[in-house]
């Protein structure tokens, strides 16, 4: 389970600290970008994360569908149906286009592969039925918790661009000015 830890230094942490977005019409634009653009990337390594938690689901789910309907054709070899379905299934959640890539890949497959340490899905026939439902039941409990951070991280970004978004509304910032911002940058 996710948890978040008042005061902790993790990027999850600040973001969700209650405090993150207090005084945010006080702040420079500059500023507020600085706290989306953050928040946005928590945002990206939790989907990520979900991403990974639902590849384990899916190989799992196929197993035990496999067993009960007493497949021959082997997970492995079924594989690519497998993870295909839900990248062309119907989209559900409050999924958004994400500019940024994952920056804690590694840690999050790290942290699934923990979930249940004695469980090696690279063998999943060779599972007992036990171990499996222990697998999904875990595998399935931290998605539920990755999902529901996932949604105040968003919260958090929505509230940061609805910022942004007023000071371009009421003119208190400017497109030239950003753009001015990229060239210097650039």
């Amino acid at each position: 389970m996710i948890e978040v830890r008042p005061g902790g230094r993790r990027r999850i942490d600040r973001v969700l600290s209650p405090d993150y977005t207090s005084g945010i019409e006080q702040h420079a634009l500059g500023g507020v970008r600085a706290l989306r653009d953050e928040a946005a990337q928590e945002e990206t390594d939790l989907s990520y994360l979900r991403r990974v938690l639902h590849a384990r689901i899916d190989i799992v789910r196929a197993e035990k569908r496999r067993r009960r309907e007493d497949g021959s054709r082997s997970v492995v070899e079924q594989l690519v149906n497998i993870l295909s379905d839900n990248a062309v299934g119907p989209a559900t959640g409050s999924g958004r286009y994400q500019a940024t890539e994952p920056s804690r890949a590694e840690a999050h497959r790290r942290h699934v592969e923990a979930l249940v340490s004695d469980v090696d899905l690279s063998d999943v026939m060779s599972l007992s039925d036990e171990k499996l439902d222990q697998a999904l039941s875990a595998y399935t409990a931290e998605e539920d918790s990755v999902s529901q951070r996932r949604r105040e991280v968003q919260q958090v970004v929505d509230r940061l661009n609805a910022e942004i978004a007023r000071r371009y509304r009421e003119g208190a910032a400017s497109v030239d000015d950003l753009l001015a911002e990229e060239r210097d940058r650039s």
